[in-house]
């Protein structure tokens, strides 16, 4: 008895066992790219860091997607933040003094310019030190300039982060020294650098390949400084590069960030936690990959189930002279980013009536097997003077959902003109009518009056000649 019972313990066990083996969610691979997972997608470069992510900043639209939203510590590119609020805090001309907590909280060891406490540079001047020489001393000093102290800036960093609707990021520092609570992940680091590259100013800085700070009353040291940032030293030349920064502790691994623009594509690389040299070849794999498989398209251009030829869906009016008026259209100025190995009619499309716009009717959503590749917006159209307030308040419904049928169909005439016109002419009618029976029955009166004045007279005649 008691072996028996054993023996179905036993295989309880091992079916409980195997049951929760089952079932247990899989581990996600490090080398796991999701983008490569979507059906008929170009496949991207395997790469050696631990996260990557590839973005058309102008669309927001991801073309490479590595384990994007896996915190993982930024390093220097902390630095993009810290510029970034410093730039909308202050000007330029403004006087950073350096005390000596920015100067000598660092850890032995880490970057700096050897600015000594008591001294003082331009804002300006400081933002170059963040971006080309990537100094400690000068993201501190910036931090207790703008906010009064390194605590109260950090504050203010996250609350950026918070405001840009950034899940994954929080900072503990103004330099991106190690901490195991500072951290972000590679699609926020994305969101933070289109930010910085959205500013001309901190673009300019951000792409400076070398930086001569020139001794002055306040800093006495005349020095140049040289970014090790190598796609924009030109030490890997690539064409289109636009900025970045670059980001190492031993905990972090190399992070690099950077932006490049060709043929209207406007991209942001990110690499996170890689083996130096291999974060700028992983760079220009990306980089490669975006440039040979994505195209720009204009909406406008391209649509023709949406299109203004299509009268199913864009309604004209017909004025009251039978002369046909469009009354709405694409916006020429927007645009998608496509795979080149697929066509616009292959994207599935979403139209969308909830806008925060009050100058736009809906928007087209474009995607292909889930992945966004960006919208394009329907509004009134744009010549005035051909439209009246009343047939584009009269034409359309942008509460209802617009119905496209695969036939052509006559021009949408509009129900509320046509009977506003016949209206007027029943009205018209009447009036003609009105007066037309006024003057008939004024004539009949002065008819009668003529007769009753004539009788007597032809009556007396009458008589005389019976006489």
């Amino acid at each position: 008895m008691k072996k028996r019972i054993l023996c179905i313990a036993l295989a309880v066990s091992i079916l409980t066992y195997n049951s929760i083996t089952a079932n247990a969610a899989p581990v996600e691979s490090e080398n796991t790219i999701e983008t490569n997972e979507i059906a008929n997608w170009p496949t991207g470069p395997e790469l050696n860091a631990r996260a990557a992510f590839l973005m058309e900043a102008n669309t927001g639209v991801v073309l490479y997607a590595k384990n994007i939203h896996e915190h993982l510590y930024p390093a220097s590119t902390t630095k993009m933040m810290t510029a970034l609020i410093a730039a909308e805090n202050c000007k330029m001309d403004e006087m950073v003094d350096f005390s000596y907590d920015a100067v000598f909280s660092l850890e032995s060891g880490s970057s700096n310019i050897g600015i000594d406490p008591g001294q003082a540079m331009s804002m300006e001047e400081c933002l170059y030190g963040l971006m080309v020489a990537s100094a400690n001393e000068v993201a501190n000093a910036v931090g207790e300039h703008v906010a009064g102290s390194m605590d109260a800036f950090v504050e203010m960093m996250n609350d950026k982060a918070k405001e840009l609707g950034l899940k994954d990021t929080h900072f503990t520092n103004t330099n991106g020294l190690f901490n195991e609570e500072h951290y972000t992940s590679a699609y926020d680091l994305a969101m933070i650098a289109k930010e910085f590259f959205n500013n001309e100013y901190l673009a300019k800085i951000g792409n400076t390949g070398s930086y001569h700070f020139v001794a002055t009353s306040t800093q006495p040291d005349d020095f140049y400084v040289r970014n090790k940032h190598q796609l924009i030293s030109g030490d890997i030349p690539y064409t289109g590069i636009k900025g970045g920064k670059t980001g190492y502790t031993s905990e972090a691994g190399e992070t690099l960030v950077t932006c490049a623009e060709q043929n209207g594509l406007n991209l942001i690389c990110v690499i996170l936690k890689e083996d130096s040299p291999d974060q700028f070849y992983d760079t220009v794999k990306l980089f490669d990959y975006g440039f040979s498989n994505f195209d720009m398209v204009n909406v406008a251009d391209n649509e023709e189930k949406y299109s203004i030829k299509n009268n199913n869906f864009f309604p004209t009016t017909i004025d009251i002279l039978g002369s046909s008026r469009q009354l709405l259209e694409l916006d020429d100025k927007d645009n998608i980013v496509m795979p080149k190995n697929i066509g616009f009619a292959d994207m599935d499309t979403d139209l969308i009536y909830d806008t925060d716009s009050e100058e736009d009717i809906a928007y087209i959503n474009y995607s292909y097997h889930g992945a966004y590749l960006g919208f394009g917006r329907i509004k009134p159209l744009q010549n005035k003077k051909e439209l009246s307030a009343f047939d584009v308040e009269n034409s359309f419904d942008a509460t209802e959902e617009v119905i496209v049928e695969e036939k052509p169909s006559p021009h949408f005439i509009n129900v509320v003109n046509i009977v506003t016109l016949a209206v007027a002419v029943c009205l018209g009618l009447i009036v003609i009518s009105f007066i037309h029976s006024f003057f008939v029955n004024y004539n009949l009166l002065d008819n009668l009056k003529r007769k009753k004045s004539y009788r007597p007279k032809r009556r007396r005649e009458k008589n005389k000649l019976k006489f």
